[in-house]
């Protein structure tokens, strides 16, 4: 399954150097999500990425960013519901139902569906999805490897998520609560519980 990782929603010193320790541990996607932030922070940070990274990005804003670095795509949700019309190149989209999923995929190269599970990042945000919806989706073939799975994903459930046939997983809450954004400096912590994520899901 495809790897992808959520940003934290606040940009944070030293941010630049755990995200180039990631992909260099083997992350396959991420995806920079800084709601209602100004864009000249989203730059500052892409400017301090190595460009052999860029095409591993995903911006969910200021899409300008995705030809001004040369950016793997752009990802709509319900803050930016649709492509600039002149825009060819990679997109993704926010899923939140079945049906969302079903109008999305065609024109997606992949879609995000959640909340599969109770939400790690967000206190009351809790699974949208039983098991038999699930399987049933599954079944019809609306689950497979252009829909990735977001919402309390973890090492422990990433079984049962290859098993109903996502493409891949999106990390938010499970990596980044164990780091401090304001206050922890060492990352050795992150870093070691993302190579057991990446191992769960090769």
């Amino acid at each position: 399954m495809k790897l992808i990782l959520l940003t934290t929603p606040d940009f944070f010193v030293e941010e630049d150097k755990i995200l180039h320790s990631l992909f260099e541990e083997g992350l396959d996607i991420l995806h920079l999500r800084k709601p209602g932030t100004e864009p000249v922070y989203s730059e500052r940070l892409l400017t301090l990425l190595p460009e052999e990274h860029h095409q591993q990005i995903v911006v969910h804003d200021h899409f300008y960013l995705k030809d001004e670095f040369n950016l793997k795509g752009i990802h709509l949700n319900r803050r930016n519901l649709e492509k600039p019309a002149d825009y060819r190149g990679h997109v993704s989209r926010s899923c939140h139902t079945i049906e969302e999923l079903r109008q999305a995929k065609k024109a997606c190269d992949y879609v995000f569906l959640s909340p599969i599970y109770d939400s790690i990042s967000k206190e009351d945000y809790h699974s949208a999805f039983d098991s038999a919806t699930l399987e049933r989706a599954a079944a019809e073939g609306w689950i497979d490897g252009k829909v990735m799975a977001l919402g309390g994903v973890t090492r422990e459930n990433m079984g049962v998520l290859k098993a109903f046939g996502f493409g891949g997983v999106v990390i938010l809450g499970d990596l980044w609560n164990r780091f401090n954004i304001h206050s922890t400096k060492d990352y050795k912590e992150l870093l070691n519980h993302f190579r057991k994520l990446r191992d769960a899901a090769d």
